[in-house]
């Protein structure tokens, strides 16, 4: 089978998975299958890595379907936190949910997950926009899952902010088409964008970067525009949380950071700035939410926030280096953010409460889940030896070497604070006394503990060792972004 095949197969695994599941009694093994399905991806992702780093871009269809190195750093997250996410999910949802509905859970999975596979391999602007709002319309359906009125209300306002930045959003895709337009050329592609961009009206170019910017800041998550998602975070399923928190954001952040080298060909936009304050304003707001949250599951929504605007800020330098730091920034938290919500839905399961207030002496119900909670508050907030350390190193490195003396001056000081922050919250929830509770908690499940297992590795290895390959390909994903 030749990469081509195969690089189609990776969208295509889990939206059988979906299709399967309409299947009578396909409950029985609905688990099994998305995880099949997932991890076959993931497998088939990472050959389609080998083939890009060896042949270069992979063309499916001509301007409109095709594979390069960013996007196969995309494919790989996915992949891998959505098999991840399968396999919690097999030991989650039935002791939170009930069997009853487990089918219709892990239709709606791999739907999500096809949604969010099709975007790295479009390369039309127009057909992007529409993947992107499929995304929110499928996860809404997960976000909704428990069925409770906190969680229908979620939902609801997780649709409306995110719909309405769809809208916005769609304006800017039809202006920066018009002004494609006026350039003579029809290709709508990132290529061919960036190719005409100099050429473009300054005013439709003006407008098009505002609207396309809070659209999709909307579905980032960036403040003042973030207020669904810790919402959203903190009513949907565990799992979901880590495929929203970890992928979903990302690779709507990959659509803007894609458009970038198109603004950066027009000066006056100003989008290393915009870029710039958007991110600092983004960390700084959400280290004093992290500061102030009574809930674990929206303390690591709230990190996510910080974690879009550092990536920004990184984005905002324009260097190789500074491109570079904000690929690996993308990997890394998509990898540790999935485990921190493995890690907090644990937690729920050994104590049923989200309150932090209410979990006292996590240490003594469940080791296994306090260990994991307090390395993924370590790990999210930067500390050595996890994967965030380095490629958080990495940006401000890039800050201090391109001059950006005050950027990288303010979000060191928020990264600072944000750790504080986070282990005076989480060091709260594992060590003291046991809270007595009024029934006993069942012992976290075999599934959720071997997918901690799995999820733990990358965050710990590519702390401390990064392979030539994988260096290699975030260097080439840095220059897909032509900035």
């Amino acid at each position: 089978m030749n990469a081509h095949a195969v690089a189609w197969l990776v969208p295509a695994l889990p939206l059988f998975g979906a299709l399967a599941l309409a299947l009578p009694r396909s409950e029985r093994i609905a688990a099994y299958l998305t995880i099949a399905c997932s991890a076959l991806a993931f497998g088939l992702s990472v050959v389609v890595m080998a083939a890009v780093r060896s042949a270069g871009t992979l063309v499916l269809v001509s301007n409109w379907v095709q594979v390069d190195a960013l996007s196969v750093l995309l494919l790989l997250l996915i992949t891998f936190v959505s098999a991840t996410a399968a396999v919690f999910s097999a030991g989650y949802i039935g002791p939170e949910y009930g069997s009853q509905r487990t089918r219709l859970y892990y239709a709606n999975f791999n739907l999500f997950a096809f949604s969010m596979l099709s975007i790295p391999f479009i390369v039309e602007f127009g057909l992007v926009w529409i993947a992107v709002e499929l995304t929110t319309l499928l996860s809404v359906l997960l976000v909704s899952f428990a069925g409770t009125r906190e969680a229908l209300e979620a939902a609801w306002k997780y649709m409306v902010l995110t719909l309405l930045g769809a809208t916005v959003a769609v304006l800017g895709v039809l202006v920066l088409f018009w002004a494609l337009h006026f350039t003579g050329s029809i290709d709508f592609t990132w290529a061919g964008l960036r190719a005409g961009a100099a050429s473009m009206p300054l005013p439709l170019v003006k407008v098009a970067f505002a609207l396309i910017l809070v659209g999709y800041g909307a579905k980032i998550g960036l403040v003042p525009l973030h207020t669904w998602l810790p919402d959203a975070h903190s009513q949907a399923p565990a799992p979901v949380c880590a495929l929203l928190s970890g992928v979903e954001t990302t690779v709507v952040l990959y659509v803007l950071l894609r458009l970038r080298g198109v603004f950066l060909a027009v000066p006056a936009v100003h989008v290393q700035a915009w870029f710039a304050v958007l991110g600092l304003v983004s960390v700084g707001a959400a280290v004093l939410l992290i500061m102030q949250t009574h809930d674990f599951k929206r303390l690591f929504a709230f990190s996510t926030v910080e974690h879009m605007g550092i990536i920004l800020v990184a984005a905002s330098f324009a260097t190789p280096l500074g491109d570079v730091s904000a690929v690996w920034q993308i990997m890394t938290h998509a990898v540790t953010k999935s485990f921190c919500f493995y890690a907090a839905g644990s937690a729920l399961l050994v104590t049923g409460t989200r309150s932090i207030a209410d979990v006292t002496g996590l240490l003594g119900r469940s080791k296994v889940t306090a260990a994991a909670l307090l390395v993924g508050a370590l790990a999210i907030s930067g500390a050595p030896p996890f994967a965030v350390f380095l490629s958080e190193l990495a940006i401000f490195r890039a800050g201090i070497v391109s001059h950006h003396y005050l950027v990288t001056g303010l979000l060191a000081a928020f990264v600072v604070a944000g750790f504080f922050g986070m282990l005076f919250q989480v060091t709260k929830m594992i060590f003291g006394r046991p809270a007595k509770s009024g029934r006993a908690r069942p012992p976290l499940p075999v599934p959720c503990a071997i997918a901690l297992g799995i999820a733990a590795l990358p965050v710990i290895a590519l702390g401390v060792w990064v392979p030539l390959s994988l260096i290699e390909l975030l260097m080439r994903s840095a220059a897909a972004l032509g900035g």
